[in-house]
């Protein structure tokens, strides 16, 4: 690393979101059981030098850029899961761009690393703006690193680095990246990062690649060559390109356990059965597996069993000769022809008519079939990646489908984790389909709203990746240029989103708290405010001395106090358009009534 410093940091942190004593609350030791909890999450204590022994061996078998890669995704997911405890027991009122560094309290609490030090900070949530300056000291990855490898060229940070960036994007609502640009096993004297959104990296690649698994004898030389001080630069659009290249997007445990068995299992002739909800992206992660093989540039088919007739299906797979049937006035080639040297996903597998499944069965095995109504017997070199799902065993239980069709299938399963098991790749899907939908509609969106942003990030999308590029699509649709996309653009009357997310629609449209979010997940502490709140309506009702407009007009003047002014966010506090606001605010002149 170059000898040129900055300077070191002056004065106090910016005030956090949450104290420390915030979160040592919620620390729980319970040694009769062997367990310590973490509000509801149960955490575990190792010896510092046994996770230096792991890190030896682990680069010792794997090499150091493998091993900075497990590393990096293993913070990144932690640092998610505290974002996600932050965000739900942080103080009524707080802002989530005072959570920013709420993040080092969870990792000096576990021993990783000190809160930062903050040097700048400019963070807006609704413009999904992060750009953050910090130093931190006595990283626990620095000191098993140099007490093994030394002090060396690289920055060696990973997991405190990968943390970071798990922590400010569940936060913000879209990819954060953080990146070490001086560190103590480089010989520094305190570890300096700076955080900002991936898109505003020129060369996010060279660090994005250890954010997602593939195999590292892949990764750019220059991403090894951190002796360099990297400086901020002005915005391209490497990360975009770099995202892009996927037909997938995450970097949550459960997404790269599934890309891990897709790198194994792309390079080979092997069939693949993918498996999942409805909604979770089957046909995407088809989509990829047939970039990574040695036919990426050969036909690729898509067939939809649940949507051909079962009169036409051995027609559409297998072709027809002319007068093979009544209308069949013509040869037709079939999907297998057509796919000959490439690759064929047969998606909802289990629509499949029993006597097509025969034919299938046939040609996985020789490769062989004949048109219908002709006796030649043709073949063909086509890869088969089926999906379904449906439980293809229940299928064959109750005579559905071929018991040895399923074994043929069945060489290669892979489980597509629904999305509310992915919950880390929601800030990326997020960030991805703003820009596809905004690009596609001409609109110009900032961002999700705080509340938004909460909304989407806890409710359980029953419709998966679909529903939620649904749910996004018709926000842009609906937002305004230069805005961030609030509730009132992502929740319609008919929404389940409204159903089972923190705030919903009543009977006349009005937002109100949603009393049935899942009982059994909600706190000791809600449920007293819930009751509170329930018995403070009850006691102005009895006593009749405060109208519904008054209340209103209170409500409003807070979110004003609590927004400082701002317009918009109050409006966004408040969970309703600036439109209906200012209707609010007309009345309130109309009848003299003040803000302040």
């Amino acid at each position: 690393m170059s000898k040129a410093r900055s300077k070191k940091p002056a004065g106090t942190a910016v005030e956090p979101g949450l104290e420390a004593n915030d979160v040592l609350k919620h620390l729980h030791f319970n040694p009769a059981e062997g367990l310590i909890w973490l509000e509801d999450r149960r955490m575990v204590l190792f010896h510092v030098e046994s996770l230096r022994a792991l890190r030896q061996e682990l680069v010792l078998c794997l090499g150091m850029e493998a091993t900075r890669g497990l590393l990096t995704r293993f913070g990144y997911s932690a640092g998610c899961r505290d974002a996600e405890l932050a965000m739900k027991i942080r103080p009524p009122g707080t802002p989530v761009e005072r959570l920013m560094i709420s993040g080092g309290y969870f990792h000096a609490l576990q021993g990783i690393v000190s809160p930062p030090i903050i040097v700048s900070q400019k963070v807006d949530i609704e413009k999904g703006i992060c750009d953050i300056e910090f130093f931190w000291k006595n990283s626990y990855d620095d000191q098993v690193h140099i007490e093994s490898f030394g002090i060396d060229g690289s920055a060696a940070c990973w997991m405190e680095v990968g943390y970071a960036s798990g922590f400010l994007s569940t936060c913000v609502g879209r990819r954060i990246l953080v990146r070490e640009v001086e560190c103590r096993a480089t010989g520094a004297d305190m570890c300096r990062c700076i955080a900002r959104p991936a898109d505003d990296w020129p060369d996010a690649e060279l660090d994005l690649v250890y954010f997602e698994p593939r195999p590292f004898h892949l990764v750019p030389p220059e991403a090894s060559e951190r002796s360099r001080t990297i400086e901020i630069s002005p915005r391209k659009e490497g990360a975009s390109r770099f995202i892009e290249n996927s037909s997938v997007i995450g970097a949550s445990v459960a997404f790269n356990t599934v890309m891990h068995k897709i790198q194994r299992v792309a390079p080979t002739t092997a069939t693949v059965l993918l498996l999942g909800e409805s909604g979770v992206g089957k046909s995407a992660f088809a989509k990829e597996i047939r970039v990574l093989s040695a036919r990426a540039d050969k036909p690729f088919l898509e067939v939809n069993c649940a949507a051909i007739p079962e009169q036409l299906m051995e027609a559409e797979l297998f072709g027809v000769e002319r007068g093979a049937y009544t209308g069949a006035g013509e040869a037709r080639s079939g999907r297998f022809q057509v796919a000959d040297g490439g690759t064929l996903f047969l998606d909802e597998i289990s629509s499949l008519p029993m006597t097509a499944q025969g034919k299938l069965l046939r040609v996985i095995q020789t490769g062989e079939f004949e048109t219908l109504g002709s006796t030649v017997t043709r073949k063909v070199d086509v890869r088969i990646l089926a999906a379904t799902n449906e439980n293809l065993w229940k299928a064959v239980s109750e005579g559905r489908f071929r018991e040895d069709l399923f074994y043929r299938l069945n060489v290669f399963p892979i489980q597509i984790p629904p999305l509310r098991e992915r919950r880390d790749d929601i800030p990326l899907l997020l960030e991805h389909l703003l820009r596809k939908y905004s690009e596609r509609y001409g609109r110009r969106v900032t961002g999700v709203t705080a509340q938004a942003w909460q909304i989407l990030l806890n409710y359980r999308w029953p419709g998966n990746v679909r529903e939620f590029e649904n749910v996004i699509e018709r926000g842009v649709i609906l937002g305004e240029n230069d805005q961030p996309l609030g509730y009132h653009q992502l929740v319609t009357i008919d929404s389940e989103i409204g159903a089972h997310g923190p705030m919903a629609l009543n009977e006349l449209g009005l937002l109100t708290e949603n009393a049935n979010l899942y009982p059994e997940s909600r706190s000791p502490e809600a449920g007293q405010e819930a009751e509170a709140l329930k018995a403070w309506a009850e006691g102005i009702v009895a006593r009749s001395n405060m109208s519904l407009d008054a209340i209103e007009n209170t409500l409003v003047k807070a979110a004003f106090k609590a927004a400082q002014g701002n317009f918009t966010k109050a409006a966004a506090l408040l969970g309703v358009t600036r439109a209906q606001l200012a209707y609010r605010i007309k009345k309130m002149e109309d009848s003299d009534m003040s803000l302040h």
